[in-house]
Parts: C-alpha cells; sequence; structure tokens
C-alpha cells in the first residue's frame, strides 16, 4: 500500500493521506478579509483530494502582513468568512489549518504583482518591527527595535489569533517561524544583534519563539494539532544552521509541538540557495532522525514517485506542495 495515501493521526485529527498544501500568500486581502478568491483557491485544493490545507500567511496585527493585500485575523469582525472557508474544506474530507505568521522587517511592500517594494507610511505603508534596526534590503527604512512591551504584544496577538482560529473553525496552526519573518528575525544572529534577554546566546534567540507557543497553547485545545515552520537554515555564513535547528525541534517537542515543517532560507537577500528536487528533504530527515518529531518535507516536490520514495526512506511524515498544487489543484486524485 502506497504510504503517501496512508491516512495519519496527530493529537484527535487523522488526516486521510500524507499531501498537505503549503500555505501561499494570495495576495488578494483587503484590510485582512479574506474573500471568494480565498474560498476557491483554498477550497479547490481540499476538492482535489489534500489531506491538510493550510492557509497562507495570516497575520496576527495589521502592521504583522506582509503587504496590505494578506489575509489577517486581527480583528474578531475576520472570522466569519473564514468560518465558511473551514467548513466547505471539511466537508470535503479535509483539514483546515492555518499559519499564524508576523512579517517584522519584511512588512509594509507593496504586493509582488506591483513590484513588492518597500511601503513608504505615505504609500499606504507602515513602521516595521524587529529583533533589531537592521533593514532586510539596503535602502530600506530601518525597522523599529521591540522593546519588552513590544515584545509582549507581539505575544499576546499571536495567543489572541489562535484563539479566533479555533472560533473560525481550524484543526489544526502553523506558528510561522522561518522565511525571515518576525520570530525567524529573533533566531537568526545576522539579524538579531539584541543584548538582553532576547539575543545572543541561542537560548536567548529562541525565547520569542518559546513564548508564542507556550502562549497559543493557553487558548489551543490540547487534541489538536500544534506544528511550526521553520527555516533550518539561512544559507549564510554566520546565520542560523541546521545544528541550531536541531536543538530547537528537540525543545518545541518536549514542549508540546507536533510536528516541525521543515523549510529554510528567507533571512537576508544575499543567500546561496542550492536549488534541486528535494533541495529541502535533507533538514526533514536530520531533524527526525536526531529529535524523533514528526517532521513535514517541502521545496520542489513535483511527482507522486518523488514524494512516496522521501516517504518510504523514512525522511518525513507529511509532504507540502505548494507549486505543484497551483498548476494542478487535484495532483492528490491524479497521483
Amino acid at each position: 500500500m502506497s504510504i503517501l495515501f496512508s491516512p495519519l493521526t496527530i493529537k484527535n485529527i487523522t488526516f486521510r493521506n500524507r499531501i498537505a498544501i503549503s500555505p501561499m500568500c494570495q495576495y488578494s486581502s483587503i484590510d485582512g478579509f479574506a474573500n471568494d478568491w480565498h474560498l476557491v483557491h483554498l477550497g479547490s485544493r481540499a476538492v482535489g483530494g489534500a489531506a491538510l490545507i493550510i492557509q497562507e500567511a495570516t497575520a496576527v496585527s495589521p502592521d504583522g502582513r506582509i503587504t496590505p493585500g494578506d489575509v489577517g485575523l486581527y480583528k474578531e469582525e475576520h472570522i466569519e468568512v473564514l468560518q465558511k472557508i473551514t467548513s466547505f474544506i471539511h466537508q470535503q474530507g479535509a483539514v483546515a489549518g492555518i499559519q499564524l505568521a508576523h512579517a517584522g522587517r519584511k512588512a509594509s511592500c507593496e504586493v509582488p504583482a506591483r513590484g513588492g517594494k518597500q511601503l513608504k507610511e505615505n504609500e499606504n505603508g507602515w513602521t516595521t518591527v524587529s529583533s533589531s534596526a537592521i533593514p532586510f534590503n539596503p535602502g530600506d527604512a530601518a525597522p523599529r527595535e521591540l522593546d519588552k512591551d513590544g515584545i509582549n504584544q507581539v505575544i499576546d496577538d499571536f495567543k489572541t489569533a489562535a484563539h479566533r482560529s479555533l472560533q473560525a473553525g481550524y484543526k489544526l496552526i502553523e506558528i510561522h517561524a522561518a522565511h525571515g519573518y518576525l520570530i525567524h528575525q529573533f533566531l537568526s544572529p545576522l539579524c538579531n544583534q539584541r543584548t538582553d534577554n532576547y539575543g545572543g546566546s541561542f537560548e536567548n534567540r529562541i525565547r520569542l519563539l518559546m513564548e508564542v507557543v507556550k502562549a497559543v497553547q493557553t487558548v489551543w485545545p490540547e487534541n489538536l494539532p500544534l506544528i511550526v515552520r521553520i527555516s533550518a537554515t539561512d544559507w549564510t555564513e554566520g546565520g542560523w544552521d541546521v545544528t541550531e535547528a536541531v536543538e530547537l525541534s528537540s525543545l518545541l517537542k518536549k514542549n508540546g509541538v507536533d510536528l516541525i515543517d521543515c523549510s529554510s532560507g528567507g533571512m537576508v537577500p544575499h543567500q546561496q540557495i542550492t536549488l534541486g528536487p528535494g533541495y529541502q528533504v535533507q533538514f526533514a530527515e536530520r531533524i527526525r532522525k536526531e529529535t524523533g518529531i514528526l517532521t513535514g518535507a517541502v521545496g520542489m516536490i513535483t511527482e507522486a514517485r518523488q514524494a512516496e520514495d522521501i516517504l518510504l526512506k523514512g525522511q518525513a511524515d507529511f509532504i507540502l506542495i505548494a507549486r505543484e498544487s497551483l498548476r494542478d489543484p487535484y495532483f492528490p486524485l491524479n497521483a
């Protein structure tokens, strides 16, 4: 029997197969509100046979949006439309998940279709925040370094968004700690140059993520999956690396996280990534073998046999696809 099409149970949720749709920003919202585009985008992939549909990076606060077109959960009013989406996904036998995110210094940008440049405040933009006052791109406005009150607000925003996620009907939360966004900006020494309890040592740099996880767990039911997406490496000398990713994953497992979604990169524009089919599977494999936590593999996985082989070799427990699902929303059924 195919492992790819065998069920997987995590806590009280049984996934019908091992195929998940990665969160993909659609840049199609106004003031954080999802709409019919999101219903069709996410719903069609549930109809297409995937077991888990993870909604795009959903901002926990207005200033946490990458662009003004991002979905958010920073208002009670956002919940109603999302309930329609989760209900439809569940009617198709799939599980609705949501990725909660804060973009940090990579926020306040134009949507990619219009160039993606950083927006000034008089251009419908806003002041960004980060672990340290270091801009992502040369020439960008420097972000404001978060003080303790600001950090506490971020943690509370994740907690509140998690509670709203439950109200909206999601059955899985993914905390976004990858791709150079705010939590990753605390993890990586390339961005984090703080000298307080949130900077310097490994223990200090992971503190924000661990506190976010703990806060989310106070409102998220113990019987529903909680997962974390990380960048396993910055692909840059002196940055966050795989050894630290393994250590972090071990701690997350001990603290009740169910699966690590293993991506990479996004911290700095001068990263040097070695691309190729399944180029990030190595990270899922190493983390899985060295910590015992469930892992998800992602990155240029485009064929069913390729996905099956990853599972057969014990390199991961879940296969996350993104670009291939854009090309073929019915990839699981066709596979």
